[in-house]
C-alpha cells in the first residue's frame, strides 16, 4: 500500500465518482480502477459499491476513509516537519554562557529569538569557559557567549559588542556606596576570583584588567558557584563582573573609572550551522553585531 492509493481511495470516496475522481488526479480511469481493485484485494474487503450513478462507501470504506484521511494528514505533517526543520523553524539550540564575565544583552537575544522562532527549543547553560568551551569542541554545545579573547582560532566568532566591568560591592564594605569607583580605590582590595582551573580565562582576565588600571590587588579563591559571592555578601572582598545583576541581597554593582571593556562574541565550530542554529546567529548579527568598517577610497 502506498500514499497515493490513498489519495486515490479519498478521492473517490469524496466524488462518489470514477470519473469525476480522474479528472481530479488527473490518473486516466482504467488505471485508477486497477489501483483501487489492488487496493481492495489487499486489505481483503470491498471498499466500494459500483452503481450507473457512480460509488457509494461499503461499511469497510466508510471506516478507511476515516483512517485514509489520518494517515494522509499524519504524512503531510511528516513532510512539512522536514521542511520545517530545514527552515529552523523547529529544532534544538544548546547555548552555552561563560559565568562571571556576563554578557547582559543574552536575554533580548533569547526574546527575539524565542519571538521569532517559537518552536525551536533552547537550552541555555552556565558554567565556567573552559567547561563551555569543552562542551562546544566535543559537541555537546552548539555555540557559546563568552569573551571573544577565550575562543580558540578553529572557532567562529559573530561579535556581539563591548560592555565594561562594573565592581560588586556589599554593604559594609568600605567600597559601599553610589556611582563610579575610582581605580586607585581599588588599591589592596581583596578581589575574588574561581581559581578553578576552568574559570582561569575570567581570572585572567580579571587580573589583566586591574594590571591595564595600575592596580595591585589581592586576588582570592571563591567558593563554587553561589557560594564565590559570599564575601562579597559579607563585606569582606570585591568581586569583578560585566554583568550588574549578579549583585546579591543589599550589595551594588558600580562601575570603574576609567573605563575598562571586555569584547563579547558568540562562539561556534567554524563548520555549516544546523538551521535553527544559522537563525540565532542571523539574529545576533542583525542586532548586535558592529558593522564592518568602510575601506576608505584611495585617489
Amino acid at each position: 500500500m502506498e500514499l497515493r492509493h490513498l489519495r486515490y481511495f479519498v478521492a473517490i470516496a469524496e466524488e462518489r465518482s470514477f470519473t469525476r475522481a480522474s479528472e481530479r488526479l488527473w490518473v486516466a480511469q482504467p488505471g485508477l480502477s486497477a489501483q483501487i481493485r489492488r487496493l481492495e484485494s489487499e486489505l481483503g474487503v470491498q471498499l466500494f459499491e459500483r452503481h450507473s450513478r457512480g460509488v457509494d462507501l461499503t461499511g469497510a470504506g466508510e471506516l478507511f476513509l476515516e483512517r485514509a484521511r489520518a494517515a494522509l494528514a499524519a504524512a503531510e505533517a511528516a513532510r512539512a516537519t522536514g521542511h520545517d526543520l530545514e527552515e529552523g523553524l523547529v529544532g534544538s539550540v544548546r547555548l552555552g554562557i561563560v559565568t562571571g564575565a556576563g554578557w547582559p544583552g543574552a536575554s533580548v537575544l533569547f526574546g527575539d529569538f524565542g519571538a521569532e522562532r517559537p518552536g525551536v527549543e533552547l537550552t541555555v547553560i552556565e558554567s565556567y569557559a573552559g567547561t563551555l568551551l569543552r562542551d562546544l569542541h566535543d559537541g555537546r554545545l552548539d555555540a557559546v557567549i563568552a569573551p571573544s579573547e577565550l575562543g580558540s582560532a578553529e572557532l567562529r566568532r559573530v561579535r556581539l559588542g563591548r560592555e565594561p566591568w562594573f565592581v560588586v560591592v556589599g554593604p559594609s564594605h568600605p567600597l559601599a556606596g553610589g556611582g563610579p569607583i575610582p581605580a586607585a580605590e581599588l588599591e589592596g582590595q581583596r578581589v575574588v576570583i574561581t581559581g578553578h582551573r576552568d574559570g582561569v580565562g575570567y581570572d585572567r582576565l580579571v587580573a589583566d584588567t586591574l594590571g591595564s588600571l595600575g592596580v595591585t590587588a589581592a586576588l582570592e579563591r571563591g567558593g563554587p558557584g553561589p557560594a564565590m559571592l559570599a564575601a562579597v555578601a559579607a563585606g569582606d572582598a570585591v568581586v569583578l563582573t560585566t554583568s550588574p545583576e549578579v549583585a546579591i541581597g543589599a550589595a551594588v554593582a558600580r562601575s570603574i573609572r576609567p573605563v575598562r571593556r571586555v569584547e563579547f562574541a558568540l562562539l561556534c565550530r567554524d563548520e555549516t550551522a544546523a538551521p535553527a542554529l544559522d537563525v540565532l546567529i542571523r539574529s545576533a548579527e542583525a542586532r548586535f553585531a558592529a558593522p564592518r568598517p568602510r575601506l576608505a577610497a584611495v585617489a
